[in-house]
């Protein structure tokens, strides 16, 4: 089964090269799709093979950029630029991650600028919603990591998948939240608010159904994304597909840390 996970699903996501396999061109993919299924990977050099450390390590990395860049917004960015940097960020970065995901081989350079700019859009979300609420970021950053360990474990020892039918339901759902989203900041530009990304105590049903929801599409993701990744490791993937599942794990927790985050604000005043 192929991943429906639209950030690892690049026309040649986690695909490797077995020169033992009996028949055909030797070509497969770690989803056992042929090449008679319409599924034509092209061979890949005999390179590395992908490996959780490595993912690990490449999300580290990853994280590490993106820390680095919010810490320069964070500590140097005045109070007037804060809103034009998170706004601007946010579209840039929803930009970047289409472009990455569509493209046919995993773009290094494209996971690395993904990482800045989301680093800077978050600094500057983060320190309007510290402005407002204090001590909220600690708060969200926590409640983050433990929802990300508590989906592993899930995956790990309880054997959550998201897959099939389910699978598909939310590759839409995600995709129309997305659209979504995408509407409300326009129509918000156009002077006027649908309620559906609004904050603190004050917040409507409508912000509480689109922060719920977002919660649970992020995790179905990150589903998705342990999944993708624990497949392409033991396919043989090449090692160069590791920055595809770090990309892939590094969006779904900016969107679980920014949902969260959100979701706190509501029992502030």
């Amino acid at each position: 089964m192929r991943s429906n996970n639209p950030v690892l699903t690049g026309r040649n996501a986690f695909t490797y090269y077995n020169p033992n396999q009996q028949g055909g061109s030797g070509q497969t993919d770690v989803y056992g799709y042929q090449t008679a299924h319409g599924y034509t990977p092209q061979p890949q050099q005999a390179t590395g093979r992908m490996t959780i450390d490595d993912v690990i390590t490449k999300t580290a990395i990853l994280l590490l950029i993106m820390i680095a860049a919010g810490g320069v917004t964070w500590l140097l960015l005045p109070i007037s630029l804060l809103y034009p940097v998170a706004i601007i960020g946010s579209l840039v970065a929803f930009v970047t991650v289409l472009i990455v995901s569509m493209r046919k081989n995993v773009s290094v350079p494209g996971v690395f600028a993904y990482a800045v700019v989301e680093g800077l859009m978050l600094g500057a979300w983060s320190k309007i919603f510290e402005y407002m609420y204090p001590g909220i970021v600690l708060q969200a950053v926590i409640a983050t990591f433990v929802a990300a360990f508590v989906v592993l474990g899930a995956y790990q020892f309880l054997g959550a998948r998201v897959r099939g039918r389910l699978a598909q339901i939310v590759v839409v759902s995600i995709i129309a939240y997305a659209v979504m989203s995408l509407l409300n900041l326009i129509l918000i530009f156009a002077g006027v608010n649908l309620g559906w990304a609004t904050i603190g105590a004050n917040a409507g049903p409508l912000s509480w159904l689109s922060a719920g929801l977002g919660v649970v599409l992020a995790a179905a993701s990150l589903l998705m994304d342990f999944e993708a990744i624990e497949v392409g490791v033991r396919g043989g993937a090449p090692e160069s597909e590791s920055w595809r599942g770090a990309f892939g794990l590094l969006v779904t927790m900016v969107w679980l840390y920014t949902t969260l985050l959100r979701i706190l604000s509501f029992f502030r005043n």
